[in-house]
């Protein structure tokens, strides 16, 4: 059973083992490397060209055969992602799946692509569609439309309207728009009650506890952080740290302990760092290559038992 996104059906379906997109084994060539000088050591999941979860001793524990643009661990174990647009999906798609493959819930695209995907308290997801007609979308845990408005933003290039949108727990939603280079809060009608511009591409955007907003500012190759009046009270950049890490800033991962991890999407070379781990005063203390040929797009740090961390998920 396929669910159509945006039409009110159950969006759970009993598991049934996917069929083209199959777990699949570590592969032989993989070459995965965390260095810290303090001895961090992360579990990553992995979005991107390869989806994949890795431990904190550099082993692939599970792959997905399809590329990804974002996703979540689940309580559960389950792992949610949104599924790129291809041959088997010409709009994009949302899967949950078990580490089997076995498939819990999926969503079809309708538009030119889906672009995100949150997993809300109530079972429930959030999720936006590019297009002609870009919209945002919020389903019950039964798959039932609760929530759905058009997104204020261009309409040139439908690829480059938003990225990784967020519910906020004051109940709206936080939305970057990439090449408009600012990021906007709507409220459940489709108002705007909020925005900030940025200074390039916002792909990520992450509402912080003490309200301030951090936006990944992808191939401007710096991280933002803005106050409520949109000021920046704190940035991260090539200048600041050695070797030039940051190319291509798209996912954005706020740690508990007030550290910053980014990624660098638009590292193609095999001995390029892939993601970074930065201090409030950017002293890098991690970072992992992966001795592939292109650069993670999303991703979600766990603990040492690949599990999602303690508090809410700022990513």
């Amino acid at each position: 059973m396929r669910i159509l996104a945006g039409l009110s059906l159950v969006a759970f379906i009993a598991p049934i083992a996917s069929m083209s997109l199959m777990v699949r084994p570590a592969l032989a060539e993989d070459n995965f490397k965390q260095v810290s000088d303090t001895g961090i050591t992360h579990s990553v999941l992995a979005f991107g060209a390869e989806t994949y979860l890795l431990n904190a001793k550099n082993e692939v524990t599970w792959r997905y055969q399809a590329s990804t643009r974002d996703g979540w661990m689940l309580p559960n174990g389950h792992i949610l992602m949104t599924i790129s647009k291809s041959s088997l999906n010409a709009n994009g798609a949302i899967v949950e799946v078990d580490r089997q493959g076995n498939k819990f819930r999926e969503i079809i695209g309708t538009m030119s692509e889906v672009d995100n995907v949150q997993p809300l308290p109530n079972d429930g997801l959030l999720y936006t569609e590019s297009g002609p007609n870009a919209r945002l979308v919020e389903l019950d845990k039964n798959g039932k439309i609760v929530v759905t408005f058009p997104l204020q933003c261009q309409k040139e290039d439908f690829h480059m309207q938003t990225r990784m949108v967020r519910k906020l727990k004051n109940g709206n939603y936080l939305v970057p728009h990439l090449i408009d280079k600012v990021v906007k809060e709507y409220d459940k009608t489709g108002k705007v009650v909020w925005q900030a511009s940025t200074p390039h591409w916002a792909f990520t955007a992450i509402r912080l506890d003490n309200g301030n907003t951090l936006v990944g500012c992808t191939r401007g190759n710096l991280v933002v952080e803005l106050d409520s009046a949109g000021k920046i009270v704190w940035q991260v950049t090539n200048d600041d740290l050695p070797g030039a890490p940051l190319k291509d800033c798209c996912g954005v991962m706020r740690l508990p302990n007030g550290n910053t991890v980014i990624t660098s999407y638009g590292s193609g070379g095999e001995n390029e760092v892939k993601l970074t781990e930065v201090t409030p005063e950017k002293k890098i203390v991690w970072q992992l290559y992966t001795g592939q040929n292109h650069g993670i797009h999303e991703f979600q740090i766990l603990d040492e038992k690949q599990k999602p961390l303690k508090g809410r998920p700022l990513k």
